[in-house]
């Protein structure tokens, strides 16, 4: 009787649901706009290296960019430093309504941005500085955010609603890429390198008042405000061992995501011939099919465990990556997309897995500025460059699968890194934020 009386009734049952959606949407908006940011920069490299830098060789125009793009990437660390003390110290919301507003700002300015003829050397200057404010922002955004949500899930659903934190990255890079297609097919070539790629800058904005306004109302609890406390230094003074262990895990997620997701779309023109606007739809639909995958992965991990599924994901990562980088640089493009569709599977298990994991393996003090930082080393310095390296692997030795070599021993460093976690899927959630 007393089982029965202490159940949810129907309309506490909805309020919990509400809430769990507004938990989702609020956590995943800011991923949206930042991801969408870094997947329109990525995929017109090509036309921002035309606009802010001298008129040379067109590869060193795309280095030129891409080497801005990491630029952005190694602020990272440094954001999810800050960002990580923000949420640790004045809460999950101060934290996500503080990276939100770094990324918005920044993305409207690069729309509006002159190029290299009217600027002349100042237009790569303040384009690189403002990628160096958004990689702040996107620092702690992502780890904030999944921190947030996966604290806020119930004990039964933690893996897939940490899942979902990862398809708010994963959506902004899907609409980049649909936003990039779109226009690439309305508007003529000519005009999409001249002035067409800056339209997706100025539409981010609306995304991100969107954030805005939806983090400025969330509920949170107290927080702890010990004198003294200091996470940064409670982090690196006392789980140095943890942070190396997230800096492994990540590794894959930085190499394989950036170069099959971002950088390919760049690799199919280069490597394939494929003109843009195809090359964009190829890309949009993997990702299209990842979103769901990931989804799946991450309940899936509720149920099987979270190292069994990241262990898994890595091992195929390592033995398919050159078969189906061999599949890609087919000339017909059904075959370049059963190849890319191929790399769906072992990223979306690992993407739909990893972030559960991490928040279940730190300590509720330090959560934000751990993850952020062992995270973020990894994404900053492996992820920025993947697209610099791979484009200056190919292009020195001719060999177009380099890449996928560079996926193999990132998936490598991953797998040893997971076999050093425990298993936390079926252990209570260390208190977040205790009064």
């Amino acid at each position: 009787m007393w089982r029965i009386l202490a159940q949810p009734g129907p309309g506490e049952r909805l309020m919990q649901a509400d809430k769990t959606r507004t938990v989702i949407a609020a956590g995943a908006i800011g991923n949206v706009l930042e991801w969408y940011d870094f997947a329109i920069y990525g995929y017109f490299a090509t036309a921002i290296g035309r606009t802010f830098f001298p008129r040379e060789d067109p590869v060193a125009q795309v280095l030129s960019a891409f080497g801005i793009f990491a630029v952005g990437f190694l602020m990272r660390p440094v954001g999810g430093a800050l960002v990580g003390y923000i949420g640790d110290r004045l809460g999950r919301r101060a934290a996500l309504t503080f990276s939100v507003t770094a990324m918005a700002i920044p993305t409207f300015l690069v729309g509006i941005l002159p190029g290299y003829q009217v600027l002349g050397m100042a237009a790569p200057f303040l384009l690189t500085l403002l990628r160096m404010i958004q990689g702040l922002s996107v620092g702690g955004e992502y780890t904030t955010s999944i921190v947030f949500m996966v604290e806020h899930a119930p004990a039964n659903r933690r893996g897939m609603i940490g899942a979902m934190g990862c398809c708010g990255a994963v959506g902004g890079i899907l609409l980049g890429s649909a936003t990039g297609a779109l226009l690439s097919a309305i508007l003529p070539a000519e005009n999409m390198q001249a002035w067409g790629w800056r339209i997706p800058f100025l539409l981010g904005l609306a995304v991100g008042l969107a954030g805005f306004f939806l983090r400025r109302h969330l509920a949170e609890g107290a927080i702890p405000r010990a004198a003294g406390h200091s996470p940064l230094k409670e982090t690196v003074r006392n789980h140095g061992g943890l942070l190396v262990r997230l800096a492994g895990l990540s590794a894959f997620n930085a190499v394989g995501f950036y170069l099959l997701f971002v950088y390919i779309v760049s690799w199919l023109q280069l490597a394939d011939g494929i003109a843009p606007a195809h090359a964009l739809e190829i890309n949009s639909l993997s990702m299209l099919v990842l979103l769901p995958c990931m989804i799946v992965m991450g309940a899936l991990s509720d149920r099987l465990g979270r190292k069994p599924l990241l262990l898994a994901a890595t091992a195929i990562a390592f033995l398919s990556a050159v078969p189906l980088f061999m599949l890609m640089q087919h000339d017909q493009r059904l075959y370049v997309q059963i190849g890319q569709l191929g790399f769906v599977l072992s990223v979306g298990m690992f993407l739909g897995t990893q972030p559960t994991l991490m928040v279940e393996e730190v300590p509720a003090a330090v959560r934000c500025t751990a993850i952020a930082l062992g995270y973020n080393v990894t994404l900053g310095v492996v992820g920025g460059l993947s697209p610099l390296v791979a484009t200056w692997l190919v292009e020195r030795t001719a060999d177009q699968t380099a890449p996928a070599f560079m996926i193999m021993a990132a998936a490598a460093v991953s797998f040893l890194a997971v076999l050093g976690f425990r298993e936390g899927s079926r252990s209570p959630l260390a208190a977040v934020n205790p009064a």
